[in-house]
């Protein structure tokens, strides 16, 4: 999963990807025709990653190789690059696009509102595996007829990272981690307890990922932060679930002290805290874990996760691969067999997880190579996998991917909503007497005034 610096990258491009839907009504095939020279389908393709990553890059490689010999009569022609912004509107406004490209979870909505990409429900139709894809994830490749339009190759979702270590230090089971905010909360006290400097609890409130942060756990108690309001947006986080995240988090930093004196914390202070021993939970996808180890000196052994307190709902993101509207039904179906070949089949996410593995990168987590994408047969084949070439203890995070919690995508404009709610987070967090409802209805008001421009 490409989430390294993924807010970022997001931000920029939504505002690249909502400039080239105006400029490129007629946008074109990045290929040179669709077949090759030899009557071979072309199929021009991205996601090749740069020669500066050398084992991933020759994995890649290695793919292409085995697709083509499995597959003679197709020819893939690899580029460079995933979704980035600065080339993305160029390619598509000069029809320059691949025939299948990268894309985040926040961008099919636009792409298939504008039409700008291929209906690929026909190609679909029948594929291995592909009704065990869960339907929240191809659901966000759909239009309102259910007509498909991309496929979902990997997710994450907000959970709950803990210290198992420091859980039982307190007098906590880690195997039944805290099931609702009132036991985050109860749990936070006790590891405070253990002594100065340990924080239960930490949370996010600056570089937009407070307003993440209060996105997500907003969700998990069934709330929601925009709603649909004719052809456009409206703010919805001004309610009782809005309310009730930011009490709760008003009592446990000033009533409770157990989320410590030191605020306006980004992911990285959370994740040292973390790998120092002395933070006892945070929000986060199960991608922060080898960050917490590699990078904070953190140990697999010491660190459980949890699905999200509340359970009824979690913010999801994640990547897919979408279809140029130029491509020829040859290439959608050649191209829906390569997205399927190397990412959605048990056999390339077991050679996938073996070649992880060997290279003493981590498996194991519900992240890549195992990404938490399926149910039924599937799901248990994954898990068979996982098992098989795990190098980090599963069993630890079991009670995540155990849960079954309906994922929520990002809501729209979502970098300009985060940075809204950052201020409303920073709020709260360093003010004894927050005004709670003025806060939100402050910010209600400024978010509406963002998506009034956008509609």
């Amino acid at each position: 999963m490409r989430r390294s610096g993924s807010r970022r990258i997001q931000s920029a491009l939504t505002a690249a990807l909502a400039a080239a839907l105006v400029l490129s009504a007629t946008a074109g095939c990045g290929a040179d025709g669709d077949e090759s020279s030899d009557g071979r389908v072309r199929l021009d393709v991205n996601g090749q990653p740069p020669s500066s990553q050398q084992h991933e890059r020759a994995l890649f490689e290695a793919d292409v190789k085995a697709f083509e010999k499995a597959n003679p009569d197709i020819d893939l022609v690899p580029h460079e690059g995933f979704m980035e912004p600065e080339t993305f509107r160029t390619k598509l406004a000069g029809g320059k696009l691949e025939d299948v490209f990268y894309t985040y979870f926040t961008d099919p909505a636009g792409l298939i509102d504008k039409r700008q990409v291929a209906d690929i429900t026909d190609a679909v139709k029948g594929l291995p595996h592909y009704g065990d894809l869960k339907p929240e994830l191809l659901k966000i490749y759909q239009d309102e007829e259910g007509r498909q339009f991309g496929l979902p190759t990997a997710n994450y979702s907000m959970g709950l990272v803990y210290n198992r270590k420091l859980f039982e230090r307190a007098g906590l089971d880690p195997d039944e981690p805290p099931a609702s905010w009132d036991e985050v909360r109860a749990a936070a006290k006790r590891i405070a307890g253990l002594g100065k400097g340990y924080v239960g609890y930490a949370d996010l409130s600056k570089n937009n990922q407070g307003g993440w942060h209060f996105t997500a756990e907003t969700y998990s108690r069934g709330g929601t932060v925009a709603r649909r309001d004719g052809d456009g947006w409206k703010a919805s986080f001004d309610d009782a679930h809005g309310r009730d995240v930011l009490r709760t988090l008003h009592d446990m930093r000033w009533k409770d002290d157990s989320m410590g004196s030191k605020q306006l914390l980004a992911d990285a202070d959370a994740q040292r805290l973390m790998g120092a021993g002395k933070l006892g939970m945070y929000l986060a996808a199960g991608d922060n874990i080898p960050i917490v180890v590699k990078e904070f000196d953190g140990r697999y052994e010491d660190y459980g996760l949890a699905p999200v307190p509340g359970g009824r709902g979690t913010l999801i993101g994640g990547e897919g691969y979408m279809f140029n509207a130029k491509a020829s039904r040859e290439q959608i179906e050649a191209g829906v067999k390569w997205i399927h070949w190397r990412f959605l089949t048990p056999s390339t996410i077991e050679r996938t997880a073996a070649w992880h593995h060997e290279r003493k990168l981590p498996v194991g987590l519900p992240v890549a190579p195992t990404a938490d994408n399926w149910n039924g047969a599937t799901r248990r084949a994954v898990e068979k996998i996982k098992k098989e070439h795990a190098n980090v203890p599963v069993d630890n995070y079991r009670a995540f991917t155990d849960a079954n919690v309906p994922g929520v995508i990002e809501p729209p404009e979502a970098q300009q909503v985060y940075a809204v709610l950052d201020k409303t987070m920073q709020a709260v967090l360093t003010e004894e007497d927050a005004d709670i409802p003025g806060l939100l209805d402050r910010a209600e008001d400024e978010v509406d005034r963002i998506y009034a421009r956008v509609r």
